[in-house]
């Protein structure tokens, strides 16, 4: 009976669809196992091998836990709004619902094809009013909290509100603007309505506030840093600028130091924590307060060096600092204007990267050195960043290589004010052999005691403190895209009101086009219907917007990164139309167990979703401040590319043996024309593209043979693979077998579709272990003891493998088993049997059907792990070498628990003993249990 693979998947494919084999239940007498994957978002390329990568790992470790007596939750969705669906809308004018819709059921078909045993009755859709309605009841959560830094976690607004009613703000400390004015209890009843919104906007954890931004023109939207290469969109290659707008942003920053800190308690990669740290970027100095001569106005900075201040020679301004504009000379303006400008359209990742370049100008204006009160000219320079501690920088040049290199170019003066220290060529930056000189009461001290001086001498000034700083900015969480979730928000004299919950979901208008408008709206802004009437509850027509009970609707959308933070929570309880989930769904599921993506999730995704995490639990609404206890990141698999060489302005194809013969071009062209020896037919290329019809070819040995090149696996490069083809060839266990069997899970590593032959061997060998020929040829005959062994050092190795992720190397000793059990011919049930389930999380489809075979009616995944028993890989026997003065004769097999005079008497009384001896009475018998045997004379 040969192996028909692809009924044997389809068949079981649909038995697990139909049963519900994999659904998870919450609530269990079981212990609970939460496997989750950083859901797709459900491009229109589909799925290439690369990506089930992550998802064959969790799946095989999901089945794993099954079968080790756990309730497991395993689920799937789709992060379905963004930007990808909106630029082919724009493009095509089809609606991005159609499109994501279209590529969600591509995906699907894609991923059952491959046998995950996700629990789809958990499905969740960014995109869906079902989910994205709790995306919106939690930004109003945010919206009605605050930052208590006493208490060190979020607050509701009204306790907030009845503080400032009891006593004012003087005692309050929060999180909160720099603006914020003082006022007593009797000012704040005093206020109008719309005076206390204008305050609480500034300390809620959501707010609105004019941020500078990433401004891409033809995408007509902001960005995000990560959205940004090289000073250009990722999508689509457009010119980004820096903007001011009026923008909603997250109060992540009141949360820094949690973040840092909870990275302690998870079980991440190191690496991936490290991104955290520096992302977040926790630094320790002082605040320090210069006056700006002829000004009212102050600047203040964050030094980690305030040990170096008798060094200041110049400060530099961001150019976007607000500062710059009031206090530039008349003569500097049209030169300050200029470099305003021109740093305006490079990204703030350009900005911070280029250490080269040295560029600024002078703004005509002085500050005042606190101690000496000499004058400090203030320059801007497009390496200091608004959006980074303040926005200015101190500069000291003798301390510091970047203001080094700075006054160098413009003729700045460099005082030294370091002890002993040349600083002729370059800056002096070793702050623990520093000694400060030149420096008034800091001369003679060492680093920490100068650092400590310093601050305590600024306090005296009132210019300056000691202070902790944090390089995390809030996040910007306004996006002018129309392919978002909407703001539950209206407007009532420009101030924003939330949507109550029983109204929600706000679901995105039709729109005539997906482009900003005319004026500089977002896509939202063409909505006909888009405006909320505060007496129906509901979003009414644009024309019947009053001021006095319609209102307008918020414009933007949510950024990508709304739904991503809290969907592993939501997948709990994913149908519960009354609550994001139901308290008995959190606290029995409580968090994710492993989580398995990508490291390039380590801040954009990660850090996002911890934050709303921490601020859930703040607010009690889940009963964990981490949502993953482990994270791995999976490696990438690679494309292995097909290269042509054409003969440089000719339209000559050159075989690769040839080409150092010529003066070449490379050409990537598509791998599925590449057999597995890199040959191409001519035909094959010409018919592929209209520039390839009248190619000449020279070819080697009658062969065109193509260079290969490992890279990113890519449209691109023409390098993709599809899973579809490869299952239908080789089948999905083939697929999930060599996935695993390329290398080490964390590790990238190349795609070689010629290489999944030999796993695809392996199964054809696996079934024939259980067949005679055309016959099942299982039988309840007794195991021997090699079957035995065999079976339990696989089970141990498997085991083990599974628990340290190590599933390369399960594959390896999946073929070691079955050629040894094909080799004793084994057809033992109470052997094969316990082999299949040990299988079955790697190939399940094969596992299934012979499971089936072997008399079961329910699906292996409810069968229980085998249980590794150490008895079985104990040797009972010795092979001894039998020897004669010193010369090995032969050897007997022998119990290991015979004493030294049972081991001499069974040799002695060997008939091979009797040969060698002939009669002879040995003068002595050298028994070494465990050993040898020697017989002397």
């Amino acid at each position: 009976m040969s192996y028909d693979f692809n009924t044997i998947e389809a068949r079981w494919q649909a038995y697990w669809a139909e049963n519900g084999t994999f659904k998870a239940e919450n609530n269990s007498d079981k212990p609970k196992y939460y496997v989750l994957d950083m859901f797709p978002y459900p491009s229109g390329a589909g799925l290439h091998v690369g990506h089930p990568l992550g998802y064959i790992a969790s799946d095989i470790y999901a089945r794993y836990k099954r079968h080790k007596g756990f309730n497991v939750l395993h689920p799937q969705g789709y992060d379905s709004f963004g930007l990808p669906a909106e630029q082919y809308a724009i493009q095509t004018g089809q609606h991005p619902a159609i499109t994501t819709k279209d590529n969600i059921a591509r995906y699907r078909q894609q991923l059952d094809k491959i046998g995950f045993s996700f629990d789809w009755s958990r499905e969740v859709k960014t995109s869906d009013p079902t989910f994205y309605k709790w995306t919106q009841w939690i930004f109003i959560q945010l919206f009605n909290s605050w930052y208590d830094n006493n208490a060190d976690k979020a607050r509701p607004i009204a306790e907030l509100e009845q503080l400032f009613s009891e006593e004012g703000n003087t005692n309050i400390n929060a999180v909160c603007d720099e603006d914020v004015i003082v006022f007593t209890s009797e000012d704040w009843n005093a206020f109008s309505s719309k005076e206390k919104q204008e305050v609480l906007l500034k300390y809620r954890l959501t707010y609105l506030a004019e941020t500078e931004v990433n401004w891409c023109p033809q995408l007509g939207t902001v960005l995000a840093n990560d959205e940004i290469v090289n000073g250009v969109s990722e999508r689509g290659g457009y010119p980004v600028i820096r903007k001011k707008m009026t923008q909603w942003s997250m109060r992540i920053s009141a949360y820094a130091q949690r973040l840092i800190d909870g990275l302690n308690t998870i079980d991440w990669p190191q690496p991936l924590k490290d991104s955290q740290t520096n992302w977040i970027g926790r630094s320790e100095g002082a605040s320090v307060t210069f006056n700006v001569k002829g000004h009212d106005e102050v600047i203040d900075v964050f030094t980690t060096r305030p040990d170096t201040i008798f060094g200041v020679s110049f400060m530099t301004l961001a150019p976007e600092h607000e500062l710059v504009a009031k206090i530039t000379t008349p003569e500097q303006k049209e030169a300050i204007n200029t470099y305003i400008e021109a740093t305006a359209k490079r990204s703030e990742r350009d900005r911070m990267a280029d250490v080269k370049t040295i560029s600024g100008v002078f703004t005509g204006a002085y500050a005042e050195h606190p101690f000496t009160k000499e004058p400090v000219p203030i320059w801007i320079g497009d390496y200091v960043l608004a959006g980074y501690g303040t926005g200015a920088v101190m500069a000291v040049p003798c301390g510091d290589q970047r203001d080094y290199d700075f006054a160098k170019h413009f003729g700045i003066d460099i005082p030294n004010i370091f002890e002993d220290v040349d600083i002729s060529e370059e800056a002096f930056a070793d702050k623990d052999n520093t000694i400060i000189a030149n420096s008034d009461f800091l001369n003679g001290l060492k680093y920490k005691k100068a650092v400590k001086t310093a601050i305590y001498e600024l306090e005296k000034l009132g210019q300056g403190k000691g202070k902790i700083n944090y390089r995390l900015r809030d996040a910007v969480f306004s996006r002018q895209r129309y392919w978002g979730e909407p703001f539950p928000v209206y407007y009532v004299d420009s101030m924003p009101q939330m949507i109550e919950l029983k109204h929600l979901p706000i679901e995105l208008p039709e729109v005539e086009k997906y482009l900003p408008t005319e004026t500089g709206e977002p896509p939202l802004g063409r909505a006909d219907v888009w405006a909320w009437d505060t007496t129906k509850n509901e979003v009414v027509s644009n024309d019947f917007i009053d001021h006095d009970t319609v209102f307008p609707l918020e414009l933007n959308t949510m950024p990508g990164w709304a739904g991503s933070s809290y969907y592993f929570n939501r997948y709990m309880d994913p149908n519960n139309e009354d609550e994001v989930f139901s308290q008995d769904a959190i606290n029995y599921w409580k968090e994710v167990d492993l989580y398995i993506g990508g490291s390039e999730h380590a801040t954009g995704h990660l850090l996002y979703a911890r934050f709303w995490q921490k601020f859930l639990f703040d607010r009690g609404i889940v009963p964990v401040d981490e949502f993953a206890k482990k994270l791995i990141n999976q490696g990438m698999i690679l494309g292995t590319s097909a290269i042509v060489y054409r003969v440089s302005g000719t339209n000559k194809y050159i075989s690769k043996g040839l080409k150092d013969q010529y003066d070449v071009e490379e050409l990537r062209v598509d791998v599925n024309m590449i057999n597995a020896s890199d040959e191409l037919l001519p035909e094959d290329l010409k018919n592929w593209q209209p520039q390839f019809k009248d190619a000449e070819f020279e070819l080697e040995n009658g062969k065109y043979i193509v260079g290969r090149e490992v890279e990113k696996m890519s449209k691109r490069w023409f390098n993709v693979v599809n899973p579809d083809g490869v299952c239908d060839q080789y089948g999905a266990d083939s697929l999930r077998l060599y996935e695993m069997f390329l290398g080490p899970l964390e590790q990238a590593k190349p795609w070689n579709t010629a290489g999944i032959t030999g796993v695809h061997g392996f199964l054809k060998r696996l079934w024939k272990l259980y067949h005679n020929g055309d016959v099942f040829g299982v039988t309840d005959s007794e195991p021997t003891k090699d079957n035995l062994k065999t079976l339990h050092k696989t089970i141990k190795k498997v085991e083990e493998d599974i628990e340290n992720f190590s599933f390369n190397t399960s594959v390896s000793t999946f073929m070691i088993a079955v050629n040894e059990l094909t080799a004793q011919k084994c057809n033992s049930k109470e052997i094969l049997e316990p082999l299949l389930v040990l299988v079955s999380p790697y190939a399940p489809h094969i596992a299934e059907e012979l499971w089936n075979k072997l008399g079961h009616n329910e699906s292996i995944a409810t069968a229980a792990f085998p249980v590794f028993e150490e008895k079985h890989l104990v040797e009972s026997t010795k092979q001894y070498p039998i020897s004669f003065n010193g010369k090995m004769r032969f050897t007997m097999e022998l119990p290991l628990d015979l004493s030294k005079e049972d081991i001499e008497a069974a040799v002695m009384a060997h008939e091979k003993t009797q040969q060698q001896l002939d009669g002879r009475t040995p003068k002595k018998v050298i028994v070494v249990p465990g050993k040898i045997v020697n017989v002397v004379g």
